[in-house]
């Protein structure tokens, strides 16, 4: 199987669902994506909190360390890294990575809004030095919170994580083509954005995006249809076809035996 770096080198973007529990995981998994990311706010909405300010702290540690039984790389969205300390940031993680874990993501904001670069930089660096061998997905937020959304200003930051030993730079946000081209081409390391409502994935590929995530966009939908159905039900419609529970039972009775192959 492919290194989890070596999927961002590949002809095609990775593609890179994230999963806000064990039954999401197991299916982006049997679906056959080689890796699966977890979702800060699908994970914090499932406990009744909103995204952010470290709420997902727990419940995140606790399902990578669940999740990466299954056959496929695992990342995790960490928030900030749920401290302003480098050195307690670099210690989470390297909790996170002796379970298995093979990446993180770690963002450069703070209650909605940016925080100075060597901020996210010293953060970057400490992890490196404690867990060089996770993949380091440093967040740059300027266009998510429209906070110096240039791309120049995006460049700069990009330039002080990579420095920081950052292995890839997420841009969620992003949304024109050029701009995104602008970053792939100012950038070193594989960049990664969200799905796009306009642009494929091998479209974004042509970009210079070596990564795509879904981001919170799974377990949104997951809510669309978990209402769609009991509408269509409540109002006389026929009941709709889905993974059968025979089926999704007998994957959390083999999740639930040891690693799943």
């Amino acid at each position: 199987m492919a290194t989890f770096l070596e999927l961002h080198r590949t002809g095609a973007p990775l593609l890179l669902p994230n999963a806000w529990d064990v039954g999401s995981a197991l299916a982006f998994a049997a679906a056959g994506f080689p890796a699966v990311g977890t979702t800060s706010f699908g994970i914090a909405a499932s406990a009744g909190q909103p995204d952010g300010g470290g709420s997902s702290k727990t419940a995140t540690a606790a399902l990578v360390a669940q999740l990466v039984r299954l056959p496929v790389h695992i990342t995790a969205d960490i928030e900030d890294g749920y401290s302003d300390h480098p050195d307690e940031v670099a210690g989470f993680v390297a909790e996170l990575a002796a379970h298995g874990m093979a990446g993180i993501n770690i963002e450069d904001s703070k209650a909605g809004h940016l925080v100075e670069p060597a901020v996210l930089a010293s953060k970057v660096e400490a992890i490196k030095q404690r867990t060089p061998g996770v993949f380091v997905n440093a967040r740059v937020d300027n266009f998510w919170f429209a906070e110096q959304a240039t791309v120049d200003a995006v460049l700069l930051r990009a330039h002080a994580y990579a420095d920081a030993g950052a292995d890839g730079i997420f841009v969620p946000g992003l949304a024109a083509a050029e701009d995104i081209r602008r970053i792939t081409a100012g950038i070193g390391v594989p960049v990664n954005v969200l799905a796009h409502p306009s642009l494929t994935v091998a479209q974004l590929g042509e970009l210079g995006v070596r990564r795509v995530s879904s981001g919170s966009l799974p377990y949104r939908a997951a809510v669309d249809a978990a209402v769609n159905i009991a509408t269509v039900l409540r109002d006389g419609g026929q009941v709709p076809s889905a993974t059968s529970y025979s089926e999704m039972q007998s994957r959390l009775e083999a999740f639930g035996q040891g690693p799943v192959d």
